[in-house]
């Protein structure tokens, strides 16, 4: 009953620490998460994006399968880039200072 020959607007979205970019698409209904983002032409602005393996997400939330959820029309895809640091290895470096400091501090 689904008529494929509609077409939904949705817009990718990429970004590095020093530029970004959004580009806004008409792709056809029941277009999944990977294939608007291939479509979106990103990989060649920025030739280090593997649009194949990358983590994709739909407004700030990763999505498990972008190669079969399909996209409603005003969704934005987000393309992820990998974490440098592990969080919590972060977070648990920070409380160490932290109690180093306490630890070294006189009581007032």
């Amino acid at each position: 009953m689904e008529n494929k020959s509609n077409t939904i607007h949705v817009e990718v979205a990429y970004a590095l620490p020093d530029r970004q970019r959004i580009v806004a698409l008409e792709v056809p209904d029941g277009c999944t998460v990977r294939s608007a983002a291939m479509q979106s032409g990103l990989d060649k602005q920025f030739p280090d994006l593997d649009l194949t393996t990358v983590d994709l997400g739909i407004f700030g939330k990763s999505v498990s399968s972008p190669d079969s959820q399909t996209l409603k029309s005003g969704e934005r895809v987000e393309i992820y880039r990998p974490l440098i640091a592990d969080p919590k290895e972060v977070r648990k470096q920070r409380a160490a200072k932290v109690k180093a400091r306490k630890d070294g501090t006189p009581s007032a």
